[in-house]
C-alpha cells in the first residue's frame, strides 16, 4: 500500500505512473490500491485530470473492470497506436484481448 500520509489524490497519481507499459489496470483496482472504497473508482478520471503533469499519465492503461478501453472519436486512433506500440491488442468493440493476463494489480 502506498504512503497513507499522502492525500488520496496524490496516491492515485503516483500509482497511475507505476502501471508498466504493456499492462493495464482498472479504475477500481487503482482506487483500491490508493486506499479508496467501493465508490472511489468513479473519481479516478477527475482526480487525474487535475494532476500536475498531464502528459505523463498513462490514461490508456486504465480501463473498465470488463476490459473495455474507453476512447472518444477524437482519440481512438491515437490510443490504438499506443496500445499497439505496447503490445496490447484491442478488439473492434474496444475490449482488451487477454485482459486477465495483462491486468496489473499493484501487489
Amino acid at each position: 500500500m502506498e504512503n497513507m500520509n499522502q492525500s488520496f489524490s496524490s496516491r492515485v497519481y503516483d500509482l497511475a505512473l507505476q502501471i508498466p507499459p504493456g499492462r493495464v489496470t482498472t479504475y477500481g483496482t487503482l482506487a483500491k490500491a490508493a486506499g479508496g472504497g467501493a465508490m472511489a473508482a468513479r473519481s479516478i478520471t477527475s482526480i487525474l485530470s487535475k494532476a500536475p503533469n498531464q502528459s505523463v499519465i498513462p490514461y490508456h492503461r486504465i480501463v473498465y473492470a470488463d476490459g473495455y478501453a474507453w476512447s472518444t472519436n477524437q482519440n481512438r486512433d491515437a490510443r490504438r497506436k499506443v496500445f499497439k506500440k505496447e503490445g496490447i491488442i484491442v478488439n473492434e468493440k474496444g475490449k482488451i484481448q487477454d485482459f486477465e493476463e495483462i491486468l496489473f494489480d499493484f501487489s
